[in-house]
């Protein structure tokens, strides 16, 4: 089965080797997502709470151009540059999610200037 590239419609692609999503057979990977507008390339937000909704925003957009949807999530990945964000990334983070909750990895790490985390997520279609 061929592996796919998954593009939101409107998507600016950025300058890198990647694609914002790949679909192979059932499974959906998203790249790591940032709090980017996804048709505009411009930065959105300035607290974790705001960069955490757009980046969820971008998730379930390349999602969802896979075919995926929220309930097809099975895995995420959570890169936070402060450990000090932690309370409210999830508060913002669990907006985004219905039970029961997809697994969820956490780690601390450096990002590009004015980014505060990135996320990407593992989908899983059909039963």
């Amino acid at each position: 089965m061929p592996r796919t590239a998954v593009i939101p419609p409107d998507t600016i692609l950025p300058a890198l080797p990647l694609s914002p999503g790949v679909r192979k057979g059932a499974i959906v990977q998203t790249s790591g997502q940032v709090s980017v507008d996804l048709a505009t390339d411009e930065l959105v937000g300035t607290t974790v709470a705001e960069q955490t909704r757009q980046v969820m925003r971008n998730v379930l957009a390349v999602l969802a151009a896979g075919g995926a949807t929220e309930s097809d999530i099975v895995m995420l990945r959570v890169y936070l540059t402060d450990v000090g964000h932690f309370a409210e990334m999830n508060t913002a983070y669990a907006e985004f999610l219905n039970d029961p909750l997809p697994a969820r990895t956490t780690v601390y790490v450096d990002l590009p200037a004015g980014l505060l985390v990135e996320i990407d997520a593992l989908a899983v279609l059909g039963d």
